[in-house]
């Protein structure tokens, strides 16, 4: 069985084509900027990309191109669009009513669109995503794989919030948590390396330009750090992390702000890029650090110190730690972050290897023998778990 993964932003597509009978990806590739005259799409096969420039007007435009470049005569990887036997697509957000994967149906549409003021960012572009590949492909079974599914888990006293009741009945303000994918592939790994075993209390650390935590015992999610909205937790690239709420009234009264010009401020313009006032980019903080810039320093131990924190509230929550993991893109390649972060856990009997930290981008366990809690670096693959999950629904 061969699935296409499909990933919808607002202005691109990532999409990955996988072959089931061994899990390896075909071919794998970018669009962006579409809407714009100078879109341009990256297909990579076997490490080989081929850069096409031109412009795409629509999500519509853009599958057209995307299934173009699979059954390209030069670098396509297959011959006909009929080898392809289902898509899956990664949504962000779909509410308490979708808590796993599932077949897409108009019904499933309609619930997706329900969840636009949860997800506003994301779940329109996917949407779009559903109906161009819809307009493309004709009736092939398409399979919906929700960032906030693995977080449904969650008990009452872990996802509400203490505001008035009446607004999570009214407008279903509560914590939802995102990364779920990465999350559940990381957790169901690790699982399978210690003894093959779900029974175990662990903390799965997602971390990249986006960034959240979670909590899982006996294989169930029991709390994570993003809440309603991906800008809640830790400090992350551009969002701010969890902040005290009267900030929110406080900077818009002294500053005249309307809601949208405050979203945007917290969304984009915080986390490490607002202090450090350098980027958004880890590789760029941790350079401008090593060369003096004190705000680049200060970036990184907010975050460093903010990630021991929720470490320390999910052991405490659990009731102990089997295992921490690593995942993403600072977690996976961040080996001072690692160590910074494993120091201050001593309490809990954590204890690394240096030399086995000293590495990037492949799983390892990275804590000695003698380490009370095992600690793993596991590079996270959503598009896999999206694959498996796709297979699974349609082979049904």
């Amino acid at each position: 069985m061969k699935i296409l993964v499909v990933n919808c932003g607002s202005s691109s597509i990532k999409y990955q084509l996988i072959d089931m009978e061994n899990e390896e990806v075909m071919a794998k590739g970018y669009l962006e900027k579409i809407g714009l005259s100078d879109s341009f799409l990256t297909h990579t096969v076997n490490g080989e990309k081929h850069k096409i420039e031109t412009p795409v007007k629509t999500h519509e435009e853009g599958m057209k191109l995307v299934l173009e470049q699979l059954t390209h005569p030069e670098y396509g990887v297959i011959k006909s669009l009929e080898e392809i036997n289902a898509i899956g697509h990664r949504i962000l957000h779909g509410g308490e009513k979708l808590s796993d994967s599932v077949l897409i149906t108009d019904e499933v549409i309609d619930v997706i669109k329900e969840c636009i003021p949860l997800g506003p960012l994301h779940n329109p572009a996917q949407i779009k995503g559903i109906e161009a590949c819809r307009e493309v492909m004709g009736n092939i079974p398409m399979v919906a794989v929700f960032d906030t599914a693995f977080h449904q888990t969650l008990s009452k006293k872990a996802y509400l919030y203490a505001i008035p009741y009446e607004y999570y009945e009214k407008y279903g303000i509560r914590k939802y948590g995102f990364h779920g994918t990465s999350h559940r592939f990381v957790s169901k790994r690790v699982s399978e390396l210690v003894n093959n075993s779900n029974n175990l209390k662990v903390i799965t650390c997602h971390l990249g330009q986006g960034g959240s935590l979670a909590a899982v015992k006996d294989g169930k999610c029991v709390d994570t750090t993003m809440g309603l909205t991906p800008l809640a937790g830790i400090p992350m690239g551009t969002r701010s992390g969890d902040i005290d709420p009267s900030i929110v009234t406080f900077i818009m009264k002294k500053e005249n702000l309307t809601p949208d010009e405050m979203d945007n401020i917290l969304n984009k313009k915080s986390g490490k890029l607002g202090v450090s006032g350098v980027s958004f980019d880890d590789r760029d903080i941790e350079k401008a650090a090593k060369e003096g810039n004190e705000r680049a320093k200060l970036a990184i131990d907010i975050f460093v110190y903010q990630v021991i924190g929720a470490i320390g509230k999910f052991a405490a929550q659990m009731n102990g730690v089997d295992v921490i993991t690593f995942a993403g893109g600072v977690g996976e390649n961040g080996i001072d972050v690692r160590k910074e972060i494993c120091d201050s856990l001593t309490y809990l009997g954590v204890k690394i290897d240096e030399e086995k930290n000293n590495c990037r981008g492949k799983e390892v366990e990275i804590s000695t023998p003698d380490s009370k809690v095992k600690v793993f670096v596991i590079p996270t693959n959503e598009e896999l778990m999206i694959a498996r999950d796709t297979a699974e629904i349609v082979g049904k």
